[in-house]
């Protein structure tokens, strides 16, 4: 079984309700999730929120929801808590504010983990041009796509050479299940506290992540010119026919 989890949240702060914003006729949450269920990898999706309107939202277009806890710290510990019912290989986080989710990524992202066990997560990555917005978590990594550090600064800093490419962090993110448990075992860390990246925990305890690149043009709705965007993308997307 390889269980595809979405968390999301009413309480954003950057964008009120995010959610619930209407694109192209529907919320963001109901674009990512019919969106995941057009994956041909994935055995069940779910929504793990702390919400009552987000449930219904969901209910309403047929998908499954959970109502999980208020006291999650982020998405990573939302989808462990309903991930810990199941007895799944693989645990996919896909998060809830990417309306413009390509389904053959999620794909992608469990194929490359099943020809990569020795990693316990794998974080794909989008190469992009130079970028300083700290709404972007940049991901630096080995020769051997092992993720070393996540930041939204610009790193690699270019101080002495320019880099060819940044690598953007990818919001579809697979964790072998004791992994997931492993991390949620853990107080959130200082780095993760800092940065505000939830994945920091993990490597900050030597869960071995691993990446590798995706040609994609989606990206995340965080704030009001991210939301503005996405209607725009919207005009010309391949996949919104299909549900």
């Amino acid at each position: 079984m390889i269980l595809g989890l979405i968390p999301s949240r009413l309480g954003s702060t950057r964008l009120k309700k995010k959610p619930l914003l209407e694109i192209n006729g529907l919320p963001i949450i109901i674009h990512t999730l019919k969106r995941a269920k057009l994956s041909k990898r994935l055995t069940k999706i779910i929504v793990c929120t702390d919400s009552k309107e987000i449930m219904d939202m969901v209910k309403k277009h047929g998908g499954d929801c959970v109502i999980t806890s208020k006291k999650h710290n982020n998405g990573t510990e939302r989808i462990n808590e309903v991930a810990k019912k199941y007895n799944p290989k693989l645990v996919i986080d896909i998060q809830g504010d990417e309306p413009l989710l390509d389904p053959t990524h999620i794909d992608k992202v469990i194929s490359h983990h099943q020809k990569n066990t020795h990693y316990d997560i794998i974080l794909p990555n989008l190469k992009f041009k130079a970028s300083k917005s700290e709404n972007i978590v940049k991901v630096v990594s080995d020769k051997n796509d092992k993720v070393l550090y996540l930041s939204r600064s610009q790193i690699p800093f270019p101080f002495k050479v320019k880099p060819k490419f940044y690598k953007k962090h990818l919001s579809i993110i697979s964790f072998k299940p004791k992994a997931l448990k492993k991390f949620c075992s853990f107080k959130q860390s200082e780095l993760e506290k800092i940065e505000g990246i939830e994945l920091m925990r993990a490597l900050e305890n030597n869960i071995q992540i691993g990446t590798f690149s995706l040609n994609s043009n989606t990206f995340s709705v965080d704030i009001k010119d991210d939301y503005l965007r996405a209607i725009k993308a919207f005009k010309k997307d391949k996949f919104r026919n299909a549900y």
